[in-house]
């Protein structure tokens, strides 16, 4: 990150080849001052005081905060550890993040490749930049099939694992073929984490995520944030937030940088118990279509082995009918019926409620929390034979 990001100063320096857990616990952290607190509070400011010419890291609320300072040094240290030249912005939402990135880069004329098996937001995006004049391309995620429409493109869009599907597709190919065409490339890194993949690292030139999501991990926060390694598309990115004013409360930003502190423990319990779940329901014969790219006969793995470093805490499969899926649901006692994903507390719903997913009417998201295993496969197991009758 650059030193206009960093006006706290450069904080504590982590080892090299720190772990995963040693970087979340201490990332962001600013140098140990006596008396003073090891991750300060939240600054709730409007205005800074600025005598004379308007320069220094603080000027206005919207534009600076040293409460998101300390975050995006976080952020950057987990997205991409080491690397110096890397900034990173937080939004208000995922949604906020996206939309600065899409719309601070193209302008009318330019065509942008999205998934068509993305976020179910990405229609509504897609709407809108078509009314601005750019021509929108969609191919599914699996197969890496955004190459077949790649030619002429500014802008690639990748989400990977795709949600709700959870196909994969392999980044560094991909990456290297809209470079090749002069496209910029950037990830939805929401589902994976930092912690499961760095897109940076395989040739991204933006990773965007909703921090809403298993970052922060407890329901409590909304909050996006974009990390990149091109400067002059990161300005604009900057601008973008600036103009839309898309800025997160100091209160979510200190709440976010307070549960990373915890992101390794939650995301190998929730990795590791996403596992466990979906092997216990390749057993079921009632379930179709299951879908976790950890296990190794899912259609994604290979790839996903390849460019991931853990799994994901979201399982997807089908069960037989819309009206076999709501028994299920109501069935759960561990487990909330909610949208949204990678909280401690499992959940889970039917993903076709919303309209705005190709799935079955059977199709359920499921994101495993941090229960114990035995306690939630069993609670699962004994749903699905409820829901049966």
């Amino acid at each position: 990150m650059n030193d206009s990001t960093t006006g706290a100063g450069h904080g504590q320096a982590l080892p090299d080849g720190a772990g995963d857990g040693t970087r979340a616990v201490r990332a962001g952290l600013p140098e140990p001052v006596k008396h003073e607190p090891t991750l300060p509070g939240p600054v709730f400011a409007a205005h800074f005081h600025l005598p004379g010419d308007p320069t220094g890291p603080y000027t206005y609320g919207r534009d600076e905060n040293p409460t998101w300072t300390l975050l995006e040094r976080a952020v950057g240290e987990l997205e991409a550890p080491g690397r110096k030249d890397v900034e990173a912005l937080v939004f208000a939402s995922g949604m906020a993040a996206i939309s600065s990135v899409l719309f601070s880069q193209l302008r009318a004329g330019d065509a942008v490749v999205l998934p068509d098996d993305g976020y179910q937001a990405l229609p509504l995006v897609r709407d809108q930049l078509e009314t601005y004049g750019i021509e929108v391309r969609t191919a599914p995620t699996g197969g890496d099939a955004q190459l077949e429409v790649l030619d002429g493109a500014k802008l690639l869009w990748i989400e990977t694992p795709s949600n709700p599907g959870l196909d994969v597709c392999d980044v560094r190919r991909l990456a290297e073929a809209a470079h090749a065409r002069g496209a910029l490339v950037a990830v939805d890194n929401t589902l994976a984490t930092p912690l499961g993949q760095r897109p940076l690292e395989l040739g991204a030139d933006f990773a965007v995520a909703s921090g809403t999501k298993q970052l922060t991990g407890h329901g409590d926060v909304l909050l996006g944030y974009v990390t990149g390694r091109n400067a002059e598309a990161m300005a604009a990115v900057r601008r973008w937030r600036k103009i839309v004013g898309a800025i997160p409360g100091p209160m979510e930003a200190w709440l976010a940088h307070r549960s990373i502190a915890t992101l390794q423990l939650r995301v190998d319990r929730q990795n590791a118990t996403a596992l466990t779940l979906a092997q216990a329901l390749r057993e079921r014969s009632e379930v179709t279509g299951l879908r976790y790219p950890g296990l190794p006969d899912d259609p994604s793995h290979k790839i996903a082995s390849r460019q991931m470093r853990r799994y994901g805490c979201v399982v997807s499969f089908t069960l037989p009918t819309r009206a076999r899926a709501d028994r299920f649901l109501d069935a759960l006692r561990l487990v909330d019926d909610a949208t949204s994903f990678g909280g401690v507390r499992s959940t889970a719903e039917r993903r076709g409620r919303w309209g705005g997913d190709a799935v079955p009417e059977g199709f359920i998201r499921f994101s495993v929390g941090a229960e114990d295993p035995e306690d939630l496969v069993a609670d699962v197991l004994r749903a699905l034979d409820e829901s049966a009758g």
